[in-house]
């Protein structure tokens, strides 16, 4: 039996389910145990001053760490590039749509939004490129999991709300979109839209059962992400995008680092063969362009 930790969340369960059903599908019986996160519990205060995006997988890697689940499923972007001792990545299913998408209650498009108009997120990394987009706008910070930002969004607080495609899709509400945004001017955060599992790093058990879920053209495209992510020291407290694509035998990857106010952003794009050596290379390229000093800021 594979007990696998999730979170409570309707997006959650369902990555859980899904796991859960390949697996089984390969003979390996599993159960999922449902583990509220301090990202679940706080929902009064921005997501960095209560951990950053770690605060969504604390618990459910106490609980790996102290032997009660054998296996953590996470959506990738929330992962922090530095995992506690113990514990490792052991595989990344094929990612979905990585794009983000604006769900705007009037059905206007980006560019077609009224200025003035309100557009809730609380990540930082979408507030900076939407004022840097659109100035004229005004964003909101809004909390909460995909239905209780759809419902805040019916109940008026907002105009429009900026989702992960991804989230939509797997929940079946991927009809409620009214955009896509290009990733080559709305760049994604490293990771998203793919779904990675986690484990004890001495649980060959688990390990095994779930390599034949690991997606290796998925794994290269974010490992580039992440190394870059890595590189730049960044975390949910910076505004960071990043998107590789696969071209022929090599990757080509974009990136941008901005300040939360959309006044400056860096932006650049590396091709290479090496993911981790082309992330840790544009993250340089950055850096030289004076990503350091909006990092710093």
């Amino acid at each position: 039996m594979i007990r696998i930790g999730s979170r409570g969340s309707a997006l959650a369960r369902w990555q859980a389910e899904h796991v859960r059903a390949r697996l089984e599908t390969l003979g390996h019986p599993c159960h999922i145990q449902i583990i509220t996160t301090t990202g679940d519990r706080v929902q009064d205060r921005r997501l960095e001053s209560v951990g950053g995006k770690g605060a969504f997988l604390k618990e459910i890697e106490e609980a790996m760490l102290a032997g009660e689940v054998d296996l953590a499923v996470h959506s990738l972007k929330d992962v922090p590039t530095a995992l506690p001792e113990g514990l490792r990545l052991c595989a990344i299913l094929e990612r979905a749509d990585p794009r983000d998408v604006l769900v705007s209650a009037s059905s206007a498009r980006f560019r077609e939004l009224p200025a003035g108009s309100r557009i809730g997120t609380s990540s930082l990394r979408r507030q900076c490129q939407i004022r840097a987009l659109r100035p004229d706008l005004e964003v909101s910070d809004l909390r909460g999991n995909v239905d209780t930002r759809l419902a805040k969004l019916r109940e008026g607080r907002c105009d429009a709300i900026v989702l992960a495609m991804a989230g939509l899709a797997r929940l079946g509400r991927e009809s409620e979109a009214t955009q896509a945004l290009d990733p080559e001017t709305f760049v994604p955060a490293p990771g998203q839209g793919a779904i990675t599992l986690e484990c004890r790093a001495a649980d060959e058990r688990v390990a095994s059962a779930v390599r034949p879920l690991h997606h290796p053209l998925t794994g290269r495209a974010v490992e580039a992400e992440r190394a870059l992510l890595q590189a730049l020291g960044g975390g949910c407290n910076v505004p960071l995008g990043a998107y590789a694509t696969a071209e022929a035998s090599a990757l080509r990857l974009v990136a941008f680092v901005g300040r939360p106010d959309g006044s400056s952003l860096v932006r650049g794009e590396r091709r290479g063969s090496d993911p981790a050596a082309l992330g840790r290379g544009l993250a340089d390229d950055l850096l030289a362009r004076g990503a350091g000093a909006l990092l710093s800021s």
